[in-house]
């Protein structure tokens, strides 16, 4: 007897646990049917990322000296790096170096595990085109730097942790 008497107890307590957690769950959904919408005018408007963003890879011809650990520590041996050993003195010549963000899944282990620090990371999120063979950059491609959103003039800047930034209803 006292078992299955325990063992009601038991139940109902996890009964009112159950319940409690489902009432929680209706609480927030309540909570954000209240919020108005967010609307963002996108070029001209745009979000300022957060410090640890992984964007688009920027990288410096001079620094890179052919050592190839990028393509080693990529887990799908994405960055091509060609290069010419010079006889003379007995060291490797860069040539050439590309990546392709059509297939980059952006994970930073070539940025992390460079010796020269000539790779980096960006804050540029735009990486669209209509055409995929046009995210295949060159080293020269991968130089550029980006304008910076906040340098950039023309382009209200929108902060990402403000909850409300503007009402759609009222522009």
């Amino acid at each position: 007897m006292f078992p299955m008497l325990t063992q009601f107890l038991n139940s109902g307590q996890q009964t009112i646990r159950a319940a409690r957690y489902i009432g929680q769950g209706f609480m927030i959904t309540l909570s954000h049917a209240n919020r108005l919408p967010v609307t963002i005018q996108y070029p001209y408007e745009k979000l300022i990322t957060s410090e640890r963003f992984r964007g688009r890879i920027h990288f410096e011809f001079d620094k890179c000296i052919a050592c190839e650990v990028c393509v080693r520590v990529c887990p799908i041996d994405l960055p091509v790096v060609d290069w010419k050993l010079e006889t003379d003195i007995r060291k490797k010549r860069l040539l050439n170096y590309s990546i392709d963000f059509g297939i980059c899944i952006f994970c930073g282990n070539c940025v992390e595990y460079c010796p020269t620090n000539c790779l980096s990371m960006t804050e540029e999120y735009e990486l669209s085109t209509y055409d995929r063979h046009e995210l295949n950059y060159n080293q020269i491609a991968l130089g550029r730097l980006p304008v910076s959103i906040i340098d950039d003039y023309t382009i209200r800047t929108i902060s990402s942790n403000l909850p409300q930034i503007k009402n759609a209803y009222n522009p």
